[in-house]
């Protein structure tokens, strides 16, 4: 395990002298690597830290509301660029263009916004596990092997690239971070895009969204799953009324794990499992199935995409 304290010293030294005296654009997604990331930062660079919170249109059910009022004794610039991203997706179907194209967007509003500031730094929260999955070929993480080529920030600052999410969330108790931040569940960075299977379209990520909330508002206080959360699988026949129908298929999927490089399914009982379908088929017109998914990883990853 990590030495917290001797790692807090040694990343906040690291940021300073890759900043120097540089202004700093940091991606701050509210997740605990991404807020371990600017409280390192804000004592390492001070008032030169500018975190910006992009709200692509593929965030949870309240995500924009909730990280504005978790955040607020900071001064975090929201970026609203949800045409942006769902006009990237437009017509891809492919799940690593998917995330290639999300990585891409996401530098492309952040390059805007340095501008803007004045910012030459970008600084993110890459973690190990991120890195692993792209040079492994696994999937490429937004944040890694998603990221274009060419960028216009002359440095890219990851401070905790070497930290398993566990390390991460020891630092985290270590700053001082709200209890609420430090054991927040992960939320994939290309957000509800990576829920969908094939092409990501508004009325996909709507269902995607209502459901995900279902799936929390049923799982998260009762069995504290380390993710747990809802997938658009496809179109099937089902019969809502009289009437026949083709619905949406909603996969739901809840595990646990240390330090998501292995996971299991949790043992939810049935009794439970049919309440949630019944609950996302009724409250979601459009979606006719739900199924649990008890696949462990590996050989599944944890997200579909």
């Amino acid at each position: 395990m990590v030495n917290t304290k001797k790692f807090i010293e040694k990343a906040i030294d690291e940021i300073k002298t890759a900043a120097g005296n540089e202004k700093v654009v940091m991606a701050l997604s509210g997740g605990v690597d991404s807020s371990v990331c600017a409280a390192l930062a804000a004592r390492a660079v001070g008032d030169n830290l500018i975190p910006i919170y992009i709200d692509t249109g593929l965030m949870r059910k309240g995500e924009t509301e909730r990280i504005r009022t978790i955040f607020s004794d900071i001064r975090l610039d929201v970026v609203h660029a949800e045409d942006e991203f769902l006009g990237s997706l437009k017509g891809i179907v492919d799940p690593e263009a998917k995330r290639k194209a999300i990585g891409e967007r996401f530098i492309r509003v952040f390059e805007r916004e340095a501008k803007k500031n004045g910012a030459k730094c970008l600084l993110q929260g890459t973690i190990y596990p991120d890195r692993i999955e792209s040079e492994g070929g696994i999937k490429s993480h937004h944040n890694v092997g998603g990221m274009p080529l060419h960028m216009e920030f002359s440095k890219v600052i990851e401070p905790i690239r070497d930290l398993y999410k566990d390390e991460v969330r020891d630092v985290a108790g270590a700053l001082g971070l709200p209890k609420e931040i430090q054991h927040r569940m992960p939320f994939p960075g290309p957000g509800l895009a990576v829920r969908v299977l094939g092409e990501v379209t508004k009325e996909k990520v709507a269902v995607v969204r209502e459901a995900n909330w279902i799936v929390e508002d049923e799982i998260v206080e009762k069995y504290r799953p380390w993710q747990c959360f809802a997938a658009l699988l496809g179109l099937g026949t089902g019969v809502k009324g009289d009437n026949r129908i083709h619905g949406w298929i909603v996969a739901v999927r809840a595990v646990n794990s240390r330090d998501a490089m292995t996971a299991d399914p949790i043992d939810i009982p049935f009794a439970h499992l049919t309440r949630i379908g019944s609950r996302i088929t009724a409250d979601i017109p459009s979606v006719a199935r739900v199924v649990y998914d008890i696949t462990a990883k590996p050989p599944a990853t944890i997200e579909y995409e």
